[in-house]
Parts: structure tokens; sequence; C-alpha cells
């Protein structure tokens, strides 16, 4: 099923997101030395700075409310918001680790980002298109498009998250 552009914005957010943990995956593969580890952990703290902690502040503050009392089930919900509380914690981790730690919690933050990612792609968005009507989906679209420009400025401003 093809986007709507209600969830445009978020959905290329979590491309990005996607390409951060490709990065780590990658780069702990080719280099699994404590110097990379301290480099691809300066790149989630730069991330979760420039936008990965205004993503779950739109979803927590827009879309959720939004959606919740629509969805099948709350649980999905509430499991995505416990999600986001952990990628938060793995964050902070990561920016007071020791080298000896360092790669475990990269390689748990990327497994998770990626999971976390995938069910709200596949699962929730898909649910969210098929219980909502195009009004509804243009107007949470509208309010989450003004506030991903609030909380992450930088990335909204990027060639790839114009309307097309």
């Amino acid at each position: 099923m093809l986007r709507d552009p209600s969830l445009i914005p978020l959905s290329h957010q979590h491309q990005h997101g996607l390409a951060l943990t490709v990065l780590i995956d990658r780069g702990l593969k080719a280099d699994p030395t404590k110097r990379k580890a301290l480099e691809l952990s300066r790149k989630v703290a730069r991330m979760a700075e420039i936008e990965l902690l205004g993503h779950f502040q739109v979803e927590e503050k827009v879309l959720f409310p939004s959606i919740r009392s629509r969805l099948d089930s709350d649980q999905v919900v509430d499991d995505l918001i416990a999600q986001h509380r952990k990628l938060e914690k793995l964050v902070e981790l990561l920016a007071v680790a020791t080298d000896s730690n360092r790669i475990p919690l990269l390689q748990e933050f990327s497994k998770l980002l990626h999971r976390h990612i995938r069910i709200e792609e596949r699962q929730l968005f898909q649910e969210i298109q098929a219980k909502l009507d195009e009004s509804q989906l243009e107007e949470l679209g509208k309010e989450i498009n003004v506030n991903v420009q609030k909380v992450c400025p930088i990335t909204s401003r990027l060639p790839w998250s114009q309307e097309e």
C-alpha cells in the first residue's frame, strides 16, 4: 500500500532512522573497533538531537492521540511509546558509555530502532490509512507537518521533505 501524503513527513524521518541503523550495522561489521564505536555513538547523538527526539514528540503529541481511539488495540501505541523511552535511554547511555560497552549498546539501539520503525510503517501506518477517511487523513497530515517543522526545522527544510 502506498503511503498517504499525511504520513509522509514521518515516513521520511523513518527513512533517516533506517539509514542510521544500516550505518551502525555496516560500520561495526567492517570496523568493530572502539574508535569506530565512538564515531557511531556521536552520529547517534547528533541524529537524536536533530531529528529523532523531535520525531518521538510529534508522534506522541499529535499522531498517537489523534488515532488511538480508532485503532483495533491501544497496545500498539503503548508498545511504541515504551520503545521511544527505551531508545531515549540508549541514547543517554551511549553518551556516557565506556569503550567496553559501547558496541553492544549501539547494536541494541540499532536493532530496536529498526524494529520500531518497521512496526510503525508496516502495522500502525497501514491501519491508520485503512481506518481514517480522506478528510481525516488530510487534517492529521496538516497537524503533523506543522509540528515536524517546529521540532525538526533542519530536516523539514531538506529537499526530500518538501511537498511533491
